[in-house]
């Protein structure tokens, strides 16, 4: 009997998808921009024909979420993103600037390696085919082993629908042995041109260790704020569809909610109104064994799990028209559960004496877990807009909208991603919500529009308007020489 080892078979297999991937990206670079979006159009077609399929296989593999949210993810994911950059330019020359004598052309990175997440599977594959796709690329995926069906469900519709469009064999493919080895292999392969990783915080450091250019996003941690000027019965209901849909799995959705002391009442009774169950003291500290695990990560027994769940598991007694579960909360850390970032039905709730309190406790939650991701502000005071803009460390400032909604840009003018980068202050490379843009690099062509002799009479002529404070005019050999030194570096 013949024994094979997993991890080494799921390294072979890898090593073969990155050489499919590198030789079909070599046609793929020969495809006019019509072309491209062709395929492109017809890879979004095939995955808003099949969401509703492919949502209910990432619901019953996980156990995450709620497969109707995950019919609208998947439609997001595929003609959202599509009609978003149908009229994109990516291939070729993508702009010409006659009056500074430049002009840009898109080259695509190569091969890319797509990281998947088993909260949001499907949607994301969709999304990140069809942006790597769209630049010129090909991808191979790293499957999340926890849902591995439907991931690899996806990508089969996905590629057989972009290959019947003309799309080379092997230009998008998946690990089908999903093993940390093979994803180690992956991303560190010299076949391997960039990495584009939404997961954990483990994930995306290996990613951003692997010596491969990468773009990964941490984790969500988000807090919102309402205001004293905001409609409160509207700032509450877009927290609660935020925070409900899908059960909460989107990185983007609210973790906490803060007032001002002068709010306090009006805003937790309008809460209860629309299905808000507080917790009390006894009952917090209960919950919170669960949110957490040993090791200090998201517990995910709770991840995208329903109240009803979550009540059960923790032993608590919830109301059963419960929508969200909502703990009073004062302190930020790894020692207050309900500070960290929860992606299920789990609010935390802080209340701040002064706008000013408000502030730092945002900035204090965001610094301690979700820097550089998303804050939800509810206000209708544009000046407290801007102070809280200029001062949160996140890259989605996102006002009166629901938090998971408009942070991913389903409900705002954001670029539609489900990658959305948390900048350096959250240890990414960008802070962009990540399209086709983000995938190609921009080599410009410059002619030339000065000669030497006008860089001299510059350099001269700001030598000669500081002579009387440098005591004398400009060494006009000294500035040959600088001049010449550089021009020579230059060329």
């Amino acid at each position: 009997m013949e024994l094979v080892d997993k991890d080494l078979k799921s390294i072979q297999e890898v090593r073969l998808l990155l050489k499919a991937a590198k030789d079909a990206q070599k046609i793929l670079s020969t495809f006019s921009q019509e072309k491209i979006d062709s395929i492109v159009k017809a890879m979004a077609e095939a995955g808003m024909r099949h969401a509703e399929r492919l949502a209910k296989m990432a619901n019953e593999e996980t156990g995450f979420g709620i497969w109707q949210d995950k019919v609208i993810k998947n439609i997001f994911g595929s003609m959202g993103v599509y009609d978003e950059i149908k009229n994109q330019k990516t291939i070729g020359i993508l702009k010409e600037d006659k009056e500074n004598k430049i002009i840009e052309v898109g080259v695509p990175v190569g091969v890319v390696a797509g990281i998947i997440p088993s909260t949001n599977p499907t949607s994301t594959v969709m999304y990140k085919a069809i942006i790597s796709i769209k630049a010129g690329n090909s991808i191979v995926f790293s499957p999340h082993p926890g849902a591995k069906n439907c991931i690899l469900e996806t990508v089969k519709i996905i590629s057989e629908a972009a290959q019947a469009a003309g799309c080379p064999k092997g230009a998008i493919s998946t690990i089908t042995i999903p093993t940390l080895q093979a994803t180690n292999e992956l991303m560190k392969s010299d076949n391997t041109n960039l990495i584009l990783a939404t997961g954990g915080y483990a994930m995306v450091k290996a990613a951003y260790s692997s010596g491969t250019p990468a773009i990964g996003v941490g984790a969500g941690n988000g807090p919102a704020f309402i205001d004293k000027t905001a409609d409160v019965k509207m700032a509450v209901k877009r927290i609660m569809d935020s925070k409900t849909f899908d059960n909460g799995t989107i990185c983007a959705s609210e973790q906490s909610v803060i007032v001002e002391r002068c709010m306090e009442q009006k805003v937790v009774e309008e809460f209860k109104a629309q299905g808000a169950h507080f917790l009390n003291a006894e009952e917090s500290e209960k919950l919170a064994k669960f949110i957490l695990r040993a090791n200090g990560t998201m517990n995910p027994q709770i991840v995208g799990k329903s109240v009803a769940h979550i009540g059960k598991l923790a032993g608590l007694s919830v109301p059963s028209n419960a929508r969200v579960i909502i703990a009073r909360e004062s302190k930020v850390g790894d020692d207050a559960p309900y500070s960290r970032e929860k992606l299920c039905p789990i609010l935390a709730f802080y209340v701040g004496d002064t706008v000013d309190e408000v502030l730092e406790k945002v900035k204090e939650i965001l610094y301690h877990e979700g820097m550089g991701h998303t804050f939800t502000m509810h206000s209708s005071n544009e000046e407290l807009v801007k102070r809280f803009a200029l001062h949160v460390p996140a890259s989605r400032i996102l006002i009166n909208t629901p938090g998971s909604l408009g942070g991913v840009g389903a409900t705002t003018n954001l670029f539609p991603a489900l990658t959305l980068g948390c900048g350096a202050v959250g240890g990414s490379s960008t802070s962009n919500n990540i399209g086709p843009m983000d995938l190609l690099n921009v080599k410009r062509v410059a002619y030339g529009v000065k000669e030497l002799d006008d860089i001299r009479k510059v350099a001269q002529n700001h030598g000669g308007s500081t002579s009387d404070c440098c005591g004398g005019g400009v060494n006009t050999q000294l500035v040959d020489e600088i001049v010449k030194r550089i021009m020579k570096q230059l060329i």
